[in-house]
């Protein structure tokens, strides 16, 4: 049995926290501001078994200059934040290549036809089933010739094993009658699933586990120093700082892992996707699964609490302050898809972790064994925390994995 420390709360963290005490280990976890304070509170909350094709594809150098400067444009990029953000997009633009895009669409698929596996036994034994939502999810296109130009990555998509029905106008509107009639085409995609609300069960999952003897520690973990045999962390709690000790360390805590993994010796280009959601009380009914709107780049998601419309993409660091434009855009555009919405409430700003190939980071770090990563999982962290968690407890244990980790490995940036 080890004693094993766990970075961060959300979807990948809990999930390791979960593997490692199936393990009989001792699990100690730290997060700053406990189960669900960061992205996992507020994605999409699907299970996106589909989700193998990168943002990163050879289209990009033909559609970058668009996506920029259109005011309808999912993307925008803060200028001020060019001069640091410049490395990570040179980086993005060589892992755009046709050869690179298929190689990280093709490692995807192989994590993603294992995520369902990751969550199996844990919803079960922690009687989580309760907030999965059996309906696949639905992505949209409004125009034929927007579907047109997505074939190739839905003809990619199935040939990784990804499955989907494709749905005229009619058949479309059949299955969402509220949606505007403006969509020409549909992919159901076989196999996916959202919650009801991702915080509460991610806040069910942390008590479970607290049950099952982990130790929570709201802690902001501001170092990491391995030793011969074990590691050292140095924390923040409240305004008291202090030191811990583990045999080994997850560092699974997101967009903020970038710091981390430079003290184990990997210089990982992780950068922020900021990401927004309005919530719309009430409104839940109006769909009856995720439905997503290509061009627009966003969710609606039917939960408890409302209907949640969650999606784009601001480049611009860890700052706090929202874009108000893409909020306007979220409700504008899911306005123009759903007239009977009202007015949104709870206005939210995450942090995606992303990197430039568009793979997460799973494996060893370079400094020692004893420090493990699972980060970087940009819009999948909820789809792939089950599979992460079997990762990180598969190389506490010392066995051998059933994923070739060579893809997700940080040194592939050295």
């Amino acid at each position: 049995m080890a004693d094993v420390a766990v970075i961060g709360a959300g979807f990948v963290g809990l999930s390791s926290a979960y593997w490692l005490l199936q393990d009989g280990h001792q699990v100690t976890l730290y997060d700053p501001a406990g189960a669900a304070g960061g992205a996992s509170f507020g994605n999409a909350g699907t299970f996106a078994n589909y989700a193998c094709i990168p943002v990163n594809n050879p289209t990009v150098f033909r559609d970058l200059p668009h996506y920029l400067l259109s005011s309808t444009s999912p993307l925008r990029l803060r200028w001020g934040y060019l001069p640091q953000l410049a490395p990570w997009l040179l980086g993005f633009l060589r892992h755009s290549t046709a050869m690179r895009y298929t190689a990280s669409a093709t490692a995807l698929a192989t994590l993603l036809g294992r995520a369902q596996g990751g969550y199996t036994d844990l919803l079960q034994q922690a009687d989580l089933q309760r907030f999965v939502r059996a309906r696949e999810c639905l992505y949209l296109y409004s125009s034929a010739a927007t579907f047109e130009a997505s074939r190739p990555s839905l003809e990619l998509r199935t040939k990784l094993g990804v499955h989907s029905r494709i749905l005229d106008r009619a058949e479309v509107q059949a299955l969402e009658p509220a949606l505007q009639p403006l969509f020409a085409r549909g992919a159901l995609f076989e196999g996916s699933w959202h919650l009801s609300d991702p915080a509460a069960f991610l806040q069910a999952l942390q008590a479970w586990l607290v049950h099952k003897g982990l130790q929570v520690r709201v802690a902001q973990v501001q170092g990491i120093r391995p030793e011969a045999d074990g590691v050292v962390l140095d924390t923040l709690e409240g305004k008291a700082n202090n030191t811990a000790r583990h045999g080994y360390v997850a560092v699974c805590a997101g967009a903020h892992s970038k710091a981390l993994a430079a003290q184990c010796g990997d210089h990982v280009p992780l950068e922020a996707e900021r990401g927004y959601h309005l919530m719309y009380p009430g409104a839940a009914p109006l769909v009856s699964r995720p439905v997503g709107w290509a061009e627009r780049g966003f969710y609606m998601t039917p939960m408890a609490r409302g209907l949640r419309v969650a999606g784009t993409v601001e480049l611009a660091g860890l700052g706090p302050t929202k874009h108000q434009g893409l909020l306007d855009l979220l409700h504008f555009s899911a306005r123009r898809a759903l007239p009977a919405l009202g007015e949104p409430t709870e206005p939210w700003l995450g942090f995606r972790p992303t990197l430039p190939d568009g793979l997460p980071v799973l494996g060893r770090s370079s400094a020692s064994a004893r420090v493990i990563y699972a980060f970087g999982h940009q819009h999948i962290g909820l789809t792939l925390g089950g599979l992460s968690g079997m990762v990180v407890a598969d190389q506490v244990a010392g066995r051998a994995s059933v994923l070739d980790l060579a893809p997700f490995a940080a040194q592939r940036f050295a």
